[in-house]
Formats: structure tokens, sequence, C-alpha cells
């Protein structure tokens, strides 16, 4: 955490022009740090003449933990899918590191969650179950997530790559002196040195680079959404519910007046069962209605690649790729796609993969299940009036 030595302080304002988040002011002539924007940078902490801030992280934790701690995210009492994403590919790591799968959860009444979580493979559920705590607070929830992490002393911290887990993670990696890998897509465990190999795209997707963390603990990554697995769930599954218990006050608890909601569509891209997605095979504009009406017909939703969008054939928030969505429908139909690694990438975790695409040597066919050579234009239609017959 940041602190100001008030004592120390003389008020000379350096600070206020140092910090690129506005997060400091002046109180009385003192510099004071709204922690709810401070990032920790320390750009403050270096032009202070006085010594009068400075940045206090946890201890580094002892090498010698084992065990594998997820941070399952909720939002109105449903949990993110990525948190049950994280449980599945959590628990194989653990039985690797012949360790224990934690899970902790913020928020209130998280008795039916931690359930869920521990039927969906966690083997100990930490809720952290407290009035205020339903909505999202960064300090808060930094605050809760680094007495956790300290307390447990994990091997090995996951967060989902969501808003949320991108605003927290790196901030707890900061407090707790060691690294964070972003964005991973494939994790796995040396079977020599037995750490965390964090696999993820790097060089605008052209190559894929495994990270380490040698020397620091805990290991921590966020993973996209929709790369691994989704658990089904196991009634039959026991464990262990611990609520956890602050042993400090905590920071930033406020009222929250309203909540305003973004107006989305029914269905997410994360959510869909089947998705029909084009690319630069399209064409057109009205390459993609046919491509809708498809998508209807399957009781599905329409996608693009990064091509489609940036040529406005498609919304943004409907691309597939390392730069949009990850998916993971159990049918996905890429139509005029080539099958860049980027939006290989993006629908790992697609169950089906049919392609249609003019070019035989296309990259997409390596990924696909069954696959057309042909004209999208000319092969949509036919399939069009199959389904409506």
């Amino acid at each position: 955490m940041i602190a100001v030595d008030v004592d120390a302080c003389t008020g000379c304002a350096l600070c206020l022009g140092s910090c690129p988040f506005g997060a400091i002011s002046m109180v009385r002539e003192k510099a004071s740090v709204d922690r709810e924007i401070c990032t920790l940078c320390g750009a403050c902490v270096e032009i202070c003449p006085d010594g009068a801030i400075s940045i206090k992280k946890a201890d580094i934790i002892s090498s010698e933990g084992k065990d594998v701690l997820i941070f399952a995210e909720q939002r109105g009492g449903e949990l993110a899918r990525v948190s049950l994403e994280l449980l599945g590919v959590g628990r194989g790591l653990a039985t690797d590191c012949g360790s224990t799968l934690h899970a902790f959860i913020i928020g209130e009444n998280l008795q039916v969650v931690s359930e869920k979580l521990i039927h969906c493979g966690a083997q100990v559920v930490h809720p952290v179950d407290l009035p205020g705590l339903s909505d999202y607070r960064t300090s808060t929830y930094t605050q809760i997530a680094c007495s956790i992490i300290t307390r447990l002393r994990p091997g090995i911290v996951l967060f989902g790559a969501t808003a949320r887990g991108r605003d927290l993670a790196p901030r707890v990696a900061q407090r707790l002196n060691t690294g964070l890998t972003a964005d991973c897509t494939e994790l796995s465990i040396d079977p020599v040195e037995k750490i965390l190999l964090q696999t993820r795209p790097t060089f605008g997707g052209n190559i894929m680079a495994t990270i380490i963390t040698p020397s620091r603990r805990p290991q921590m990554a966020t993973v996209r959404e929709g790369v691994m697995e989704l658990p089904e769930p196991d009634v039959t599954l026991t464990g262990l519910v611990k609520p956890f218990a602050m042993e400090t006050p905590l920071e930033g608890i406020h009222e929250f007046c309203e909540v305003i909601h973004e107006k989305r569509r029914a269905v997410t891209l994360g959510k869909a069962k089947i998705i029909v997605a084009g690319g630069r095979g399209v064409g057109s504009p009205q390459g993609f209605e046919l491509l809708g009406q498809l998508a209807d017909l399957l009781g599905g939703e329409v996608a693009g690649s990064r091509v489609a969008v940036e040529k406005q054939w498609i919304e943004r928030e409907r691309q597939v790729g390392q730069t949009g969505s990850a998916v993971a429908p159990d049918l996905y139909i890429a139509c005029g796609i080539s099958g860049s690694v980027q939006h290989r990438a993006g629908i790992k975790g697609a169950r089906v993969v049919a392609a249609i695409n003019t070019d035989p040597d296309a990259p997409i066919f390596h990924r696909a299940n069954f696959g057309i050579v042909g004209d999208v234009r000319e092969i949509i239609p036919l399939l069009i009036a199959a389904l409506k017959s």
C-alpha cells in the first residue's frame, strides 16, 4: 500500500504533477493519495524530495507454497463463466503439484455460490461474506485478496481476464511484489521444476510465448474466458467452506447510489452455443445478412473476424479472436475465415468447428472438424434452403 508521512511532507506539491492518474491532492497543504485511483506506479515516490511518500509491499511469500488459489468472480450472485473454467484447469494444476485447489469469493449471501464452486472442483472455498461487498470496489477487493493470499501462502493464484480481473490482479501482484502474466491461453506444470508454465500469444499473436516465475511467489496469471474447458458440475463432490475473517478494517467501503448496466444483446458470444462467423470471404455487409439468416435458423449468434470488423461489415463487439472475444460454443461455423493464429486462439474452446473457404490450404482447416472447400456466398444459401425445407 502507499503511505504519506504527513510530518515529513513539506507541501511542495511536486507529486501532484508526477501522478499520471490524478490520484494525489493537497489536503491542508499535505499530500493525500486516493487509493481507489492509485495504481502504485511509484512515480510520486521517486519525485518526492523529502521521502514523505512510500510504498509498503507485502513480504515475499515463501516458495514452499504449492496450493492453487483462484479468484471466483460473482455478479449479483451469479458466478462468472471464466471462474468456473479456472476451477477446471486449477484442479489439474493442483493434481500435478500434489496440492489442494482453493477458491476465494467476495460478496454477500455467498452460501449457494460457495457450494457451486465445490461442485465444480474447488476443494476449499473461502467466502468473504460481508454487507456492502456485492459490488466491486478496487481498494477493498485488493486489500481482501492480499490478506487471503498472504495468509494461505499459495504457490499459484489465478484470475479471470475480465474487467474486474484485469483491474484487480496487477494491483495484487504489485503489493505482493511478484510477477503477473496476462491473458494466458494455456497453463501447465513443468514436470521437473514443478513451476507454472504460462502460455500466451505475443508479438501480435504471431508466436506463443511460455512465461515462468522462477523466483517469486505466488505465480500469478489472468486467463481469458472461453479458452479453458468448462467443468460439468458434480453434486457428489465434497469440499470445505471456510469463511475468511479480515483482521484489519476494510478500506474503500462506499454506498452505491445506483448501478447502471450497459445494454447488451440477450446472448453474449461467450455464452452462445452456436456461432456463425464470417471473414473476408463473406465479401460485404449483405453477406453477413445471409449469415444472420443461417444463425437464426440454428438458434445461434453471428460473429466476425478482425478483418470483417475493420471493414465495418459487423460490430466490433462481435469480433472473435485474440483482440476480440474468446468463445467456446458447441458449434462454430467459420465462413470465409482464413484462420490466423490470432483467430484460432479465440476459438480454442469450441467443441466442433465447421469451416467453409475457397482455399483448401487455409489454416482454419487445420482446426476444423468438418470442412467445405467453396465460396460461402454460394454455399450459405444452399444451407439455408436445406434447413428451411
